[in-house]
């Protein structure tokens, strides 16, 4: 159950309560797109119910299917029925209603199971999304270090002082926190009711995007989002028609007009000749547009008329009142930057990113490779089972530990998987590693010796022959890695060169590859060839080099396994 509270503004220019959000929602048609982008954004589950509470005195106007809405003067108040659909959930949510905000749903559930609360506060913090670097300063504020996050993350957080983003409260003890069948509009009246009853309350920062609906930039990307996904009536720009009937409503459009993207109208709009309109862009009611004048990314209330010759962007006219002089003075000032759209979204769909490569569907790369490595990975299983029983037995027999040897490393787009080898080395090799860091072989953060005394005799043959190697192929049959492809490694050896590792992520890790194949092992330029041929086979992956890579591998395995006779 998700019940989102539109507070009145605190910091509101005058007793009225003249503030954008309050704006927004009184005025028709951009309250639709606010009310349904708030409740998208709060969309936990398939089956959830979302409720809207606002200040009662807001007059509300919209003709669209919204949300149920309650108003309420000081606490907001809780119904039987109310109470009846929570008890069908784990987790009553009271959300913000001053801010848009979207986390990944999977990450948030996760952390919930993990915390042992009855009351959970919730704040999303950009600064915890993924696919971004990190750094770390020292109190003098000189670099420590950076890392590169390559999913979204949670962390503790202090209780704040004021209602976060959201709260999540365990259904058993929900009415314990209400008074009268009330919830508290008060912040630290809701404290003092959870302390009173001995609730367990936590407070986390989970990675996601915000949008605060008090300022006129994140109001406009939450309409320009909620615009773009929605599926009310807009001008469709190649409709010919310069008058048109919707609803009921006369929309009249000058024959010279012109209207560009998706611009949503209200009642008894008029737009002049020569005018240019823009999207995404709200009309609202009783709206006229002057001869010339250009509307651009911009929402303008109801009853404005903006003079002719007039320039309108990225802009919201919430009135007739416009001072339209100190509008043009302040273009000039700041050139009128362009926003970026959109910054939410509300389909909830996966995040791109542009870092990483991509390639279409049905792709060799994203098809057929995938397919050929099922193929090659259950014939060389099955043709080296014998030898996986007798290594795994000789390793059992020969030192104590694990038969297998289970690694951290980064997959397709930084994803952590365990990548299987057997074991090779004496146990507890890792920690040994740092102190053998400073005499290694290879430059760059990844760690290599010629004669590691952390090898065993046994291990030594594995390693020589690469039949180390072999239990990799159940990580191809699970999708985390591929037969070809960049040299897997952890997140300590991608920490440096950023279009590098996001272009060598941009495909599963190989068991081998063109580094592997094609390394000088010159001194000093390991590094540099690793950067150089991982980039490369990312720029130029085809069928054509992955079976040159196997063809030179197959050979290389053959030599150096005639050589241990």
């Amino acid at each position: 159950m998700n019940l989102i509270i539109i507070r009145k503004n605190k910091n509101s220019a005058d007793s009225n309560g003249n503030d954008l959000l309050r704006f927004a929602i009184s005025s028709e048609p951009i309250a639709g797109v606010v009310l349904n982008g708030l409740s998208k954004c709060v969309c936990w589950g398939r089956n959830s119910n979302t409720i809207i509470g606002i200040p009662k005195g807001w007059r509300i106007e919209t003709r669209v299917a919204t949300p149920e809405m309650i108003l309420y003067t000081e606490n907001i108040p809780v119904c039987s029925e109310f109470l009846r659909k929570t008890r069908q959930t784990s987790w009553f949510i009271v959300s913000n209603g001053r801010f848009a905000t979207q986390i990944d749903s999977e990450l948030l559930h996760k952390t919930l199971a993990g915390i042992q609360a009855d009351v959970v506060a919730v704040n999303v913090e950009p600064e915890l999304l993924g696919r971004r670097e990190k750094m770390r300063v020292t109190a003098q504020g000189k670099l420590a270090g950076f890392r590169r996050l390559y999913s979204d993350s949670a962390e503790p957080a202090p209780v704040p002082a004021d209602w976060p983003h959201h709260i999540f409260i365990n259904t058993g003890v929900f009415q314990q926190v209400l008074a009268d069948r009330d919830l508290p509009h008060s912040f630290s009246t809701f404290l003092k009711r959870c302390r009173s009853n001995a609730l367990t309350l936590r407070a986390i920062s989970v990675g996601g995007s915000v949008l605060d609906l008090e300022t006129e930039q994140d109001l406009l990307c939450l309409l320009a989002t909620g615009l773009n996904s929605s599926a009310q009536n807009h001008h469709n720009a190649n409709n010919k028609s310069r008058k048109e009937i919707l609803d009921k409503d006369t929309i009249i459009i000058s024959n010279s007009a012109r209207i560009f993207g998706k611009v949503l109208f209200g009642q008894n709009v008029s737009i002049s000749q020569n005018a240019i309109i823009v999207g995404p862009t709200i009309l609202g009611n009783h709206v006229k547009i002057g001869k010339a004048a250009v509307i651009n990314s911009s929402v303008i209330g109801p009853g404005v008329c903006v003079p002719q010759n007039q320039l309108v962007q990225n802009r919201i006219i919430k009135g007739p009142q416009c001072n339209w002089q100190r509008l043009n003075n302040r273009y000039k000032s700041n050139n009128s930057k362009q926003i970026c759209y959109p910054k939410l979204d509300l389909n909830h769909q996966q995040r791109a990113n542009e870092n990483f490569r991509n390639w279409p569907r049905f792709s060799y790369v994203r098809c057929f490779k995938r397919i050929a490595d099922i193929a090659a990975a259950i014939t060389v299983l099955i043709f080296f089972a014998p030898v996986l029983l007798i290594v795994a037995l000789v390793i059992k027999l020969t030192s104590r530990g694990q038969v297998f040897f289970k690694d951290t490393r980064q997959g397709l787009h930084g994803k952590e998987y365990n990548c299987l080898k057997f074991r090779s080395m004496v146990v507890g090799a890792d920690k040994i590693q740092d102190k053998l860091r400073s005499i290694s072989e290879v430059d760059g953060d990844h760690y290599k010796m010629e004669d590691d005394p952390r090898v065993n005799a046994v291990g030594r043959f594995l390693r020589d022959t690469h039949i180390d190697e072999i239990p990799q192929f159940f990580n191809v049959l699970l999708g985390q890695m591929s037969v070809v492809g960049p040299r897997p490694s952890p997140e300590s050896e991608n920490t440096l060169c950023p279009s590098w590792r996001d272009a060598r992520l941009s495909v599963l890790p190989g068991i081998t590859g063109l580094w592997q194949v094609c390394r000088t092992r010159q001194p000093k330029k390991d590094f540099q060839e690793w950067i150089h041929y991982d980039t490369k086979y990312v720029r130029d992956l085809s069928l054509k080099m992955d079976l040159w890579i196997c063809w030179q591998t197959i050979k290389k395995l053959v030599r150096n396994f005639v050589k241990q006779f």
